[in-house]
């Protein structure tokens, strides 16, 4: 990691993208959420899956991942999503997101087909190869359908080295295939949780170095990350029961979609609950009360 990056750990939430009613980015909103990420206590922001980068144009992406390191102002770390269905295009992002300020990139692979190891490898040397920042792989399983082996992303560090290689296991069972990361790597391997923070309680006991969560739970992530620090498992354990329902009304992307837009508007950061089409989800009003339900318990868990 270069001396002008700042440190790639802690409470690092995906930001939702705010959108105007003709679906243009709103960047006045996002400004005030990134704003609102920081001043709840968070260590940087990510642009990631429930950015909906799938569904911006190249265009929009490379504006985009610009404008977040701008309105970050040094606050806190950037991680900018370069993956794309092609190693051309990924590293392209990845350039991009280095010339922009980011300081870190993460890659999901290919979502369109799944591809062997030696075409996986292939599509992340590229990525490292393209750029001198760290990126993190992304184990996208829930994307692709296919985990990458233990071994896979061990060879990806002993490659590129501790500094440069960081993780993102998504695959289950996570607890003990994060444990067998840590294990294969000699604990040399820098690993975020990546549930959205149903997992974190265990995650962090195995060793994860931060959780990448989306924004609109900062409120309760970032006290239990500081509760798990402090070696407060009760309040840890009192703030991660009614996380981890929450968090389980969510088994898609549109899903998480929904519910993140929905809590963000309710607590003044969005607007609207916009998202780009065409979604596999939509939240009725009995899923929408329940999720105020959750939210409210959360919250004065966390009080």
């Amino acid at each position: 990691m270069s001396e002008t990056t700042k440190a790639i750990v802690g409470v690092l939430p995906v930001f939702q993208t705010p959108y105007q009613d003709d679906e243009s980015i709103d960047y006045d909103t996002l400004a005030s959420e990134i704003d609102w990420l920081f001043e709840q206590g968070s260590d940087g922001v990510v642009m990631a899956m429930v950015s909906e980068v799938l569904r911006l144009s190249c265009e929009e992406r490379d504006e985009l991942a610009g404008k977040v390191c701008e309105m970050t102002n040094g606050r806190g770390c950037v991680v900018i999503s370069v993956g794309a269905e092609s190693s051309h295009t990924a590293s392209r992002f990845a350039a991009n997101a280095e010339s922009a300020g980011a300081d870190a990139v993460m890659a999901i692979p290919p979502v369109s087909v799944g591809v062997g190891p030696d075409e996986l490898r292939a599509y992340y040397q590229r990525i490292f190869n393209a750029i001198s920042l760290p990126v993190i792989v992304q184990d996208a399983s829930g994307y692709v359908g296919q985990p990458m082996s233990i071994d896979f992303q061990a060879s990806l560090l002993d490659e590129f080295g501790p500094e440069r290689a960081l993780f993102k296991p998504e695959a289950a069972p996570i607890g003990q295939r994060l444990s067998e990361l840590r294990d294969a790597t000699g604990g040399k391997a820098k690993v975020f949780e990546g549930t959205g923070g149903i997992a974190l309680v265990d995650s962090y006991q195995r060793g994860v170095c931060g959780t990448i969560p989306g924004a609109d739970l900062i409120r309760a992530i970032v006290p239990l990350w500081r509760a798990l620090e402090d070696g407060d498992m009760a309040r840890a354990s009192r703030i991660h029961g009614p996380l981890s329902s929450l968090i389980t009304l969510q088994n898609t992307l549109d899903s998480f979609l929904a519910v993140e837009k929905h809590l963000l508007v309710r607590q003044g950061v969005f607007k609207n609950e916009v998202v780009r089409g065409p979604r596999g989800y939509h939240l009725d009003d009995e899923t929408r009360r329940e999720v105020d339900r959750l939210f409210d318990l959360l919250l004065a868990s966390v009080n």
